[in-house]
């Protein structure tokens, strides 16, 4: 029998979140207001950065509590002392959230990285539910940031991503690539096991009438959004520019670069370094506004992920965002962004730069299939990539959360010889 809504009103959940800071993280953020708005009480844990600094604030009716990273990671050992920092302060806000604030019966947390699960194990003993929140493959996302696909770091990642799920009694994970290694690596039951896709908030964003401003008066812009990190391959987008300007003789086209991260800054020096600073604007962190500005003007989405065992597997946000602006994504052939993308995109041989360049030059070149893809994408955001499609599986994963608390609490009661009382 379905609990009645005044019940589901009683549901508190602790979401907590390391990478990044809530409302800065889009999915934790819709995750959490989603919930609020159904009548959860939602608390969040993450650290202070990217500007949102308030120890304590209540946005949405979700209540953050936000504790300072005293120092900036720097290899293996400053990694090691940032999540040994973060475990710590994570685990004393759970339990003051616990104690003196809104409580919770569900923690749910998000990685990566997957160094929670002592903590899920922790809270389990009182009678809460471990819900795991497998936003990335760790170790795949290790191999491709540094090269290295052995060691005792990758083994390492391994353990904890096999015990975090191990720990976790509901998994909630992004795509259908992702639910596999939760299955396989992670051992789980299909049953415990949600694909909760990280749709974008179409409120969020808004179409503006086309702009030259961006393009800096050339008949064709191209854009990237997202985070700049090194396994994100945007050093190939910036020599494929090169090579469109200087092999393939296209001066009418510019390219804005949108996000920071950190390795934002030494990209826009690269660009500098081969000189394509006449054809490359890197923006930085941009508002929403200027961010729907720019990709109502551009005529491309780039996605220049090259091809590893982490992209190939991973659902990358800006290819939906740019389907929902009606542009045409090119990227290399990976197998997560033709299932989000279908025929909205442009697919080049993998890690191959002068065939990302080749393929800009050729869809610019057909306004036709330009306008063609433009509108299937637009129409699958619409109708099957929202985040409105993800609200049902993550309800449903919440209602197989509590479901599992609820089976513990009458199980412990039946062997303690007490009755199921409210």
């Amino acid at each position: 029998m379905r609990e009645s809504d005044s019940a589901k009103r009683e549901r508190r959940v602790l979401i907590v979140v390391q990478n990044l800071p809530v409302p800065f993280d889009r999915r934790v953020w819709l995750e959490a207001t989603t919930l609020a708005r159904a009548g959860y009480a939602v608390s969040v844990i993450c650290p202070k950065m990217k500007g949102f600094n308030a120890s304590h604030e209540t946005l949405e009716g979700v209540e953050i509590h936000r504790y300072p990273l005293p120092f900036d990671a720097q290899g293996v050992v400053g990694f090691v002392a940032e999540f040994a920092w973060c475990f710590v302060m994570t685990a004393w806000l759970s339990l003051r959230v616990a104690v003196f604030g809104r409580g919770f019966d569900v923690l749910h947390v998000c990685n990566p990285p997957e160094t929670y699960w002592l903590l899920g194990l922790f809270w389990r003993l009182f009678g809460k539910v471990f819900l795991f929140d497998h936003h990335d493959l760790s170790p795949e996302m290790y191999a491709a940031k540094f090269g290295r696909d052995d060691g005792i770091l990758l083994r390492m990642l391994l353990f904890l991503e096999r015990m975090t799920f191990r720990v976790a009694q509901v998994v909630v994970t992004t795509n259908e690539s992702h639910k596999a290694v939760a299955l396989s690596r992670g051992g789980k039951a299909p049953e415990d096991v949600y694909v909760v896709r990280s749709g974008p908030d179409l409120s969020r964003f808004r179409l503006y009438e086309r702009s030259s401003e961006w393009s800096h008066g050339k008949p064709f812009l191209l854009a990237y959004l997202g985070e700049i990190c090194k396994q994100d391959g945007v050093d190939h987008l910036v020599r494929a520019m090169r090579i469109l300007r200087d092999e393939l003789g296209r001066r009418d086209v510019h390219c804005v670069l949108m996000g920071g991260g950190p390795h934002q800054p030494q990209i826009a020096r690269y660009a500098e370094e081969i000189g394509v600073t006449d054809c490359c604007t890197f923006t930085g962190r941009v508002s929403d506004e200027d961010l729907c500005r720019v990709l109502s003007s551009a005529d491309i989405g780039i996605d220049p992920d090259p091809k590893n065992p982490w992209s190939d597997r991973s659902t990358m946000n800006k290819v939906v965002e740019y389907m929902f602006f009606g542009l045409p994504v090119l990227a290399y052939d990976l197998h997560e962004t033709r299932v989000s993308a279908g025929e909205a995109g442009y697919y080049v041989s993998a890690n191959d730069e002068r065939a990302l360049a080749v393929g800009i030059a050729q869809l610019l070149d057909d306004a036709t299939a330009r306008q063609r893809m433009g509108e299937i994408g637009r129409q699958r955001v619409r109708t099957a990539l929202a985040w409105a499609y993800s609200v049902p599986p993550l309800m449903a994963a919440y209602d197989h959360a509590f479901a599992v608390r609820e089976a513990r609490r009458l199980g412990a009661a039946r062997r303690s010889g007490g009755g199921a009382s409210a």
